[in-house]
């Protein structure tokens, strides 16, 4: 069994195969590991300025 989604119809088909454009997404477990990482260090640092910006703002 693949994981390959079926053209919709022979239009959708055939622009797939000029434009060379996948039918699905890619896995994010595939991205390079310097992508991730600068992926993750973003999404940590955005989560503890909203923590801190949370605890900061009750002692206002």
């Amino acid at each position: 069994m693949t994981n390959r989604k079926e053209p919709f119809n022979d239009v959708i088909d055939h622009m797939s195969k000029i434009e060379g454009a996948p039918m699905n997404k890619p896995e994010m477990g595939s991205l390079p590991l310097g992508i991730r990482i600068i992926g993750y260090t973003i999404i940590g640092f955005t989560g503890l300025l909203t923590l801190f910006a949370l605890i900061f703002g009750l002692f206002d």
